[in-house]
């Protein structure tokens, strides 16, 4: 049952769209204020991966199951190749998808062009160019990360390579995180994913490069750099007076390496369901994304405190025991004791109270945010640990 006849979401990402197709199903009429231009403007093309090791069935099956149509262009990854931290190659594949690989963006078949149509076929009316601030009778937020606790830099490209995906985990590359390099039908993204040190991105970006040049035959015409950034940490609240966050907003994310794209799509359907109820909203994230957020916290402590030469012990053994995919379930898989751990791990939440200290209906403001106990402010150098 639609909890509001009208429902008001900021943002056009996947989240809000997510967001606007569920509230759209549930009979609500739906608008969405984007400030920007078009969907996908952050991203220009570049490949993202769609996960689909956190549960036992397929994630496009799921998406179906949320009312979002696999419309736009993807390719299933079944292998891919992890060098370690002393630059061993390690091919790996798994019988069914490891995640699948999509593009994001303005250009025609990417998620965000997809999820467009979709919710204007739904009747959802999208006002580009429109920035909202306010939202004086509550809705739902999903403005994108408003902290960057990891980035992500590096080229997009033609090439002739033939596809394949390549993944390098190397302090030397990418400071708590990992470097990749995605090439699909003559197109090609070659990045680092940073979680500490940003202030020396162009270093660890040409070091990316020299590296997948070296180890995988990197060859582009046409390069053009991008860059971005994204935001994790424990989740203690997502909706504060009439506010329902969703997507990177509060702190849905893969806090190990980054596939978000899942807990956005999951988190806007399950507040546009709730149609800008919170209490239903905060019972629904509770039971569908708590506990991963808690064992992405945890795996995310555990890869830093191991270290390159611990994460060279932990990779050659994982290729030896057979299945990504299955090796991925179990170190996702959300465990009582992994909520436990990650209340005492060192993090930020971004929203901790469920009323704001004074009246207030702005989207993000710094009386929330101040009331909240989150920093009103985390410059691009800040790995924001």
């Amino acid at each position: 049952m639609i909890r509001h006849e009208r429902v008001e979401i900021v943002g056009a990402g996947p989240a809000g769209l997510s967001a606007a197709l569920a509230a759209s199903a549930g009979g609500a009429r739906v608008t969405v204020y984007e400030k920007r231009a078009d969907v996908g403007m952050r991203f220009h093309g570049d490949f993202q991966g769609l996960e689909n090791w956190t549960s036992d069935y397929d994630v496009l099956a799921q998406l179906d199951g949320l009312g979002i149509r696999p419309d736009f262009d993807y390719r299933p990854v079944h292998e891919f190749v992890c060098f370690d931290p002393g630059g061993r190659a390690h091919p790996v594949r798994s019988a069914q998808p490891i995640f699948y690989l999509l593009r994001r963006g303005r250009d025609a078949g990417t998620l965000d062009q997809a999820l467009k149509a979709q919710a204007l076929a739904a009747g959802v009316d999208i006002r580009f160019g429109e920035r909202r601030r306010h939202l004086e009778r509550g809705g739902i937020v999903a403005e994108g990360p408003h902290r960057a606790d990891a980035i992500a830099a590096g080229y997009q490209f033609e090439t002739d390579m033939a596809d394949g995906c390549y993944g390098a985990i190397s302090e030397a590359l990418a400071p708590g995180g990992y470097s990749y390099l995605l090439v699909d039908r003559g197109r090609g993204t070659v990045a680092t994913c940073m979680f500490a040190d940003f202030h020396n991105e162009r270093h660890f970006v040409e070091a990316t490069v020299d590296f997948f040049r070296r180890e995988a035959g990197l060859r582009w015409r046409n390069p053009t750099r991008f860059g971005g950034s994204g935001n994790f940490h424990r989740v203690d609240a997502a909706s504060v007076g009439g506010h329902l966050f969703v997507g990177e907003t509060p702190g849905f994310q893969d806090g190990l390496f980054g596939f978000g794209l899942r807990y956005a799509l999951i988190s806007g359907h399950l507040a546009g369901r709730a149609g800008g109820a919170a209490s239903e909203y905060d019972r629904a994230w509770r039971d569908r994304l708590a506990g991963l957020n808690a064992a992405s916290l945890f795996n995310r402590r555990l890869f830093e405190w191991l270290g390159d030469r611990g994460r060279r012990l932990v990779i050659r053994r994982a290729v030896a025991g057979g299945d990504p995919r299955l090796l991925l379930r179990r170190v996702y898989a959300p465990a009582r004791w992994k909520v436990t751990a990650a209340r005492w791990l060192p993090s930020r939440p971004l929203l901790r109270h469920p009323e704001p200290p004074v009246p207030c209906d702005c989207t993000w403001c710094r009386c929330q945010r101040e009331g909240a106990g989150a920093p009103a402010r985390v410059g691009r150098s800040d790995p924001g640990r």
